[in-house]
């Protein structure tokens, strides 16, 4: 018991080191930096994301591994999970309403973050010894940076492969676990070895089955999620004025307890919606890009735009879903946390459904995330150790989600949460110092265009 007080106060003690206001500037600040250096482009171009996405469904040009529609499916089994119920859910409980006007905030410079990740990745990318192209912040870093630099790119493997057993495993088996005991009965442990069975199934195939298991379920559990949320804001229409005022009034101004809810300061919201922000969209962690730089494409530009409406997806369209749902329904202030709020929420204005709503999506939602997490962590391993790491770590992998689903729920999330910001460092670094070669692809790119 003591180990584990002095482990769990050491990781809050680095947590709130790694999440301090330095974090906090680096990941908005570069996105701005990114954004302004674009002059607005992700946002003015955001159509022709959407246009290159449905493109990309047919085309197949260049070289690669899956389609850039599925390598954005991949990205965003990835992104779309536990953090897009739960997470939202916890950033409002611990940052209350303006938490969401933060997550947005950190979504719109985000999108600049996520193109200029994915434009560096499929120019810096390489063949790997088996044939696949492989790409990310490592070999972005290695390959775009002097050698002075390689030790960022090594720092961000290691981070990334430890990461993805917080963030992408363990964290998404829990809070499925923990959704169907509490609805279902159903016993952690029976929830992890299913969990760890399908999963374990679909990665025989590799990256190219991922991919096309994602490109299925991930636009289905998506559009059924949004339609639900949909419907929760129509019966609550009335309520939605007063639910974005409480979310610009307290993104800037403090709020008093009421209810079960415990009140926070300013810097709460802040804090809360900017972490749970990147951690539900992951614009600035580096884990995307991993995923994009597969993709068969001819054109790191196009990729960059494809990939930055993941950002818009997730964060601007579901979790906003989700927090609105939770606001206009006054579960805000009942004093749960996690999916449980976002369960009461939708049952709230669903009786009988609303809960099965929330414990479905969110199972499916963390079943994606667990695949493609592990291309992540698979691709951080074989960087580090070669293609001959690639079976034990999948091995590793499959083991780690039962183990998840039995663990502390606040311990995993605290470890998760401090990971992320470990791993976004070296990213982050290493954005700014190739922003130029990201105007300068840019710029060509839309001449031509234009």
């Amino acid at each position: 018991m003591e180990i584990t007080t002095w482990l769990t106060g050491l990781i809050t003690t680095i947590n709130g080191i790694v999440w301090g206001p330095l974090m906090l500037v680096l990941i908005l600040g570069t996105g701005f930096v990114l954004m302004v250096g674009l002059r607005l482009m992700p946002i003015l171009k955001l159509g022709y994301g959407f246009q290159m996405l449905w493109k990309g469904r047919r085309d197949q040009e260049g070289e690669g591994d899956i389609s850039s529609f599925n390598a954005l499916m991949t990205s965003l089994s990835a992104t779309i999970g536990t953090g897009n119920i739960a997470g939202v859910a916890t950033a409002i409980f611990l940052g209350g309403p303006g938490a969401l006007f933060w997550m947005w905030m950190t979504a719109l410079v985000g999108m600049a973050t996520k193109y200029a990740e994915a434009v560096l990745a499929v120019h810096f990318r390489e063949t790997s010894s088996d044939g696949h192209k492989v790409g990310g912040p490592m070999y972005y870093i290695k390959n775009g940076l002097s050698s002075r630099f390689a030790w960022l790119g090594t720092a961000f493997a290691i981070f990334g492969a430890l990461a993805g057993f917080g963030i992408g495993n363990t964290i998404q088996a829990n809070s499925v676990a923990d959704v169907l005991s509490s609805k279902f009965g159903v016993e952690h442990w029976i929830t992890g070895v299913i969990i760890a069975s399908l999963v374990g199934l679909v990665l025989i195939g590799g990256i190219k089955r991922i991919a096309i298991v994602a490109g299925k379920l991930v636009p289905l559990m998506a559009v059924s999620y949004v339609f639900a949320g949909l419907v929760v804001l129509t019966i609550y229409a009335d309520q939605i004025p007063a639910a974005f005022d409480l979310i610009f009034t307290y993104a800037f101004t403090p709020i008093a307890a009421t209810g079960g809810f415990a009140g926070a300061a300013v810097w709460a919201a802040i804090r809360f919606g900017v972490a749970r922000g990147v951690f539900s969209n992951e614009a600035g962690l580096g884990s995307a890009p991993i995923a994009h730089a597969a993709a068969m494409t001819n054109s790191p530009v196009r990729q960059g735009t494809v990939a930055m409406i993941g950002t818009f997806i997730d964060t601007i369209i579901i979790c906003s879903i989700t927090g609105l749902v939770i606001i206009v329904s006054g579960a805000w202030t009942s004093g749960e946390t996690g999916a449980t709020l976002s369960s009461v929420a939708f049952e709230s204005a669903l009786p009988g459904v609303g809960g099965y709503v929330v414990a479905f999506g969110l199972s499916v939602f963390a079943f994606t995330t667990i695949l493609g997490w592990s291309v992540y962590g698979e691709k951080c391993v074989e960087y580090l150790f070669g293609v001959k790491s690639i079976v034990p770590f999948r091995v590793l992998w499959i083991v780690a989600v039962p183990l998840g689903a039995m663990a502390n729920l606040s311990f995993i999330w605290l470890v998760a949460d401090t990971l992320n910001a470990l791993m976004a460092l070296p990213n982050l670094i290493a954005l700014l110092l190739l922003s130029p070669v990201v105007f300068k692809l840019t710029r060509e790119y839309f001449a031509t265009k234009n």
